[in-house]
Parts: structure tokens; C-alpha cells; sequence
């Protein structure tokens, strides 16, 4: 099949899927997830084209919107799958290394210390968030881990110590740049001088 071919059929099944995956998106999840699914579909449609093409024969207008719902439905449980891992991810991290505030302070909006652990997530190095979510999504300790990685459970051990100190000090420099928001006060001005004597 030449590429003008292959593009006017993908044209033919994405325009016949679009709006029936769209609805069915739109009915059971958020926007943002629901546009994320639907392009994941199309990716899919036109990965598969040629199978599903020739499967659906001259029924594929009949044919199509069903098999691209399924695939939209098991796409979706993937995402949902996602957001839990992320989910227990913050809540382990913050159960097993709490970050200061929920320490010092009494306990107030978990969906607010989520996003803090979340973020400070997305700005460690992108070997260190790795190596915390294998840890924490997947439950591998050093020896797994050390096989995932393809290094001895000592330097494993060592490195999941590290990206753990990271991802404290990204936690605590969230927690000063939040203080600092606010206006200047005794707070402020104590931290300062307890500085300046270190």
C-alpha cells in the first residue's frame, strides 16, 4: 500500500471513529484525559491500519466504531491504572519520608501535600524520579532494582538513598520558597539570623 493510499484510509477510519470515541471519553473521565486517550486511539488505528482494514473489509464503517471504543476503553483503564500508581506513589513517599510540613504541622490538605511531592518530583533528574517510582509504584527494593538497572544491590541501595535526600531537599526547598511567599514576618526574620549563625 503506498503512503497517499495508506493516509486516505486512516483519513476514512479516524473521521468514521473521532466523535463516537470522543462521547464515550467525554461520559467516563476528565477533558485532559479524554483528549490524551483519543489521540492514543488514532496512534493505535494507525499502527494497526492495515489489520484493521483488512479485517473489517467492505463492513468497516460497522465494524470500526466498536473495535476503536474497545480500544479506547482499555486505554483508558491503562491512564486510571496510572493515576492510582501515581496515587500510592506521593502517599508512600509522604507515609515513609514526610516532608516538613506535614511533620510540624497538623494535618490538612493531602491533595495539597500530593501535588508538593508530585512536583518536586518532576524536577529531580529523570534517573533519581525513575528510580523513586520503581521503588515506590512497584514495591522493588535494592536486589530488583539492582537487576532493573543492571548494577550490584549496593550501588542500588546507594542511589535510592540519594534520589531519597533529593527528592527531601526539592521537598524542603518547595516548603522555604511557600514561606517566603508570604510577607515578611518574625518567622522570616528568625530563620534569617538562625542562618546566619550556621
Amino acid at each position: 500500500m503506498t503512503d497517499p493510499e495508506r493516509e486516505k484510509r486512516f483519513r476514512s477510519i479516524a473521521e468514521l471513529v473521532v466523535e463516537p470515541v470522543r462521547r464515550y471519553l467525554a461520559r467516563r473521565t476528565d477533558p485532559a484525559t479524554a483528549a490524551e486517550v483519543l489521540n492514543e486511539t488514532l496512534l493505535v488505528c494507525w499502527r494497526r491500519l492495515d489489520e484493521v482494514w483488512g479485517s473489517f473489509d467492505d463492513s468497516v464503517s460497522h465494524e470500526v466504531v466498536p473495535w476503536a471504543i474497545v480500544v479506547a476503553r482499555n486505554l483508558l483503564a491503562n491512564a486510571e491504572r496510572a493515576e492510582r500508581r501515581r496515587n500510592r506513589l506521593v502517599g508512600k513517599i509522604i507515609a515513609l519520608d514526610p516532608p516538613a510540613s506535614v511533620i510540624d504541622d497538623p494535618p490538612s490538605d493531602e491533595t495539597g501535600d500530593a501535588d508538593t511531592v508530585l512536583d518536586a518530583l518532576t524536577r529531580l533528574r529523570s534517573a533519581d524520579a525513575e528510580l523513586l517510582r520503581l521503588w515506590a509504584w512497584d514495591g522493588l527494593e535494592s536486589p530488583q532494582l539492582a537487576t532493573v538497572l543492571g548494577i550490584s544491590a549496593n550501588a542500588a541501595a546507594i542511589r535510592l538513598h540519594r534520589a531519597k535526600a533529593r527528592l527531601r531537599a526539592e521537598l524542603l526547598n518547595s516548603q522555604s520558597l511557600m514561606k517566603s511567599a508570604h510577607p515578611a514576618g518574625h518567622v522570616e526574620a528568625e530563620e534569617g539570623s538562625e542562618n546566619a549563625r550556621r
